[in-house]
């Protein structure tokens, strides 16, 4: 017992540690890609190439001034930020980023990670609410109708993928693809929703209403400065990790060799893959207006979500 507590610990530490530095180093990938994509330099003077820019920002939001507004209701401000980073970590718990490289090994893997990461929707409503500014509140309602709208569409488009499967663990929808093929030949209409809605959820543009620096300044991060607003940044890029490894073990084919490349080495490929895909998003659509991205939502999205399970259940019966 003792080994194993000691071996879940150090799998803790080492997760946190790891995406921590990976939600840093992939502002810098980002910046690059973003100013690759539009035909800028991006970071240049920091180091070569800028690749200690990453180091520069990081100390300054350690050693940046921590201001809370006078009237904001200070324990509700203070804890926010908290929340949205470990909701963030707490749902990679369950996640298996490797053969045998997983926290908590539950057989409820997905339904937990979906869930925990659905309650990090509280994070940035508390700072909106509790930050007494008009642009905070706006980012905050805009949370609640974003995030909720698209959790159903999350949850949905994974329903048709484990109805096939039979399971909700996330290592069992692996081990699945092994004989059977991977799920996005199957379920491409399902892998498209989930993405889509992991674009929502992680707050990702075109869907990043919630802090539209053309509309309500920074949202339920205007008040926010130093490392506070740094755990928001952490949170998201950590989700952003979340999301692609979800995807990458349901839809395409996990952690299984694939052709002469391991399987640890193949996962690894496919999230940056899909890391990538959401940069390349960024710098290649607009803005969505809130009412385009509720229309889509309820009007597009779900109705295809249930179509979908409705054909996936009548294929399967």
């Amino acid at each position: 017992m003792d080994s194993y507590i000691l071996w879940t610990l150090v799998k803790v530490v080492v997760i946190l540690t790891v995406f921590s530095a990976l939600a840093g180093i992939t502002t810098y990938f980002e910046r690059k890609v973003l100013a690759f994509m539009q035909r800028r330099l991006g970071p240049m003077h920091v180091g070569p190439y800028g690749v200690l820019q990453v180091a520069a920002d990081g100390i300054k939001l350690f050693t940046k001034e921590d201001i809370i507004p006078q009237n904001a209701i200070k324990p509700i401000f203070r804890i926010a930020p908290v929340i949205a980073a470990a909701t963030a970590f707490i749902a990679m718990s369950a996640v298996p980023f490797l053969p045998g490289i997983i926290v908590a090994d539950v057989n409820i893997g997905i339904l937990f990670v979906v869930g925990v990461m659905a309650v990090g929707m509280y994070a940035p409503l508390l700072a909106g609410m509790a930050s007494d500014n008009k642009w905070s509140i706006l980012g905050a309602a805009r949370t609640v109708v974003q995030m909720l709208s698209f959790e159903v569409v999350t949850g949905l488009s994974l329903i048709a993928p484990l109805m096939m499967v039979g399971s909700l663990s996330l290592i069992d929808i692996n081990n699945y693809q092994t004989t059977h093929g991977w799920i996005v030949f199957a379920q491409p209409v399902a892998f498209v929703l989930y993405l889509i809605a992991g674009y929502a959820e992680t707050n990702r543009t075109p869907f990043d209403l919630l802090e539209h620096e053309a509309e309500i300044v920074t949202g339920y991060a205007t008040e926010y400065s130093g490392m506070r607003w740094g755990l928001f940044a952490i949170g998201e890029y950590a989700n952003m990790f979340t999301v692609a490894f979800v995807a990458a073990l349901v839809f395409l084919g996990g952690y299984n060799d694939m052709w002469f490349i391991p399987g640890g080495l193949a996962i690894i490929i496919k999230v940056a893959i899909l890391i990538f895909l959401f940069l390349w998003v960024r710098a290649a659509w607009p803005h969505v207006r809130p009412d385009q991205l509720m229309w889509l939502c309820w009007k597009v999205l779900m109705p295809l979500a249930v179509v979908n399970i409705l054909i996936t259940g009548i294929v399967l019966i």
